[in-house]
Order: structure tokens, then sequence, then C-alpha cells
């Protein structure tokens, strides 16, 4: 019987590699890798944040024009499409590589009911398409003022100033 020693490192970048395979052949589509770089489509990475009187999201999108990307908001669905075109500037065997992802893409967004959907606003600069979503005023936090004190004490200080006023 031969004993064969298992390596995890090796074992785990075969399964790696297999994986990465799989995921290219599904991007790729029967195509060819042709393709790959011409209609392949790409998820831009977003930041979203809020404090209480905005929602904010920023799209990284490095290279679109504004005639390129369509914002919507439908049905409590804030949208993103756009399309970013490859520009062969020379013959395209002269590329030695190409990592930077063209075609299409699409986010959308899950909106609360508490965002103004007639006070968004979009604007793109440097890259970086920023929307600002208004929260409505009915759904900004109130301040609430907590009296000092136990429950036995506030209703005393109410009943001498109820008697004080009978009195007076």
């Amino acid at each position: 019987m031969t004993l064969t020693r298992w390596e995890t490192y090796r074992d785990v970048l075969a399964l790696q590699n297999r994986m990465n395979n799989i995921f290219q052949d599904f991007s790729r589509g029967n195509s060819g890798e042709n393709e790959l770089v011409t209609a392949a489509g790409f998820v831009p990475p977003v930041d979203i944040y809020e404090d209480e009187h905005k929602l904010v999201l920023k799209l990284e999108i490095p290279g679109m024009r504004q005639e390129d990307l369509d914002v919507r908001m439908e049905n409590n669905t804030l949208s993103v499409k756009g399309e970013r075109s490859f520009q062969i500037e020379g013959k395209e065997e002269n590329f030695h590589r190409v990592e930077r992802r063209y075609g299409t893409f699409y986010r959308a967004f899950t909106v609360p009911n508490t965002i103004n959907p007639e006070s968004i606003k979009a604007e793109y600069d440097a890259g970086v398409l920023r929307l600002e979503l208004q929260k409505r005023p009915e759904s900004k936090p109130k301040q609430i003022k907590v009296n000092v004190g136990s429950a036995r004490e506030l209703n005393n200080n109410q009943t001498a100033a109820a008697e004080t006023a009978k009195t007076a």
C-alpha cells in the first residue's frame, strides 16, 4: 500500500483554480475570450451611508459618460444602469493585458418608505456617482425631553401644583 502525503495548501489552490475556471466560463459564455473583453458586464462597488437627514450611495464607475448612465426610482426601488464601451485606440492584438471591465452594469437598491422620492439628487465627479436621497420630515428623529425624578415625585409635584392653582 502506498501512502500519499496530503498537502492542504496545494489542494486549496487546486479547488480555487477549478472555481475560477467555472466562473470564467460562465461569464465568458460560448463565444470565447474576445467576447469577454467587449460584452461582459461588471458590478461597480458601492458605499452606502445614512444620517438623520439623508441616505447617500456612492458608486465607483470611472470612465463613464453622463449619457451612458440611467438612474431611476420606481416602486421603492432605486436602479442604476449603464454601459462602458471598450475603446480601441490601436490594434486589438497589440494589447498585452485588459483588466478593466467593460460592458453593461445594473444595480438595484430597495429604498425605505422614509425616503422622499422627489428629492433624489445625482452628481457624477471623478468617476464616482453620488446619489443623495433626502428623508421625509416626519421620519426624522425627534428629541424627547426626559424629566428627572421618580414617577411618584412627578405625580406629587403635579398634584401640589394643581392644589396651589385652586387656592390661588
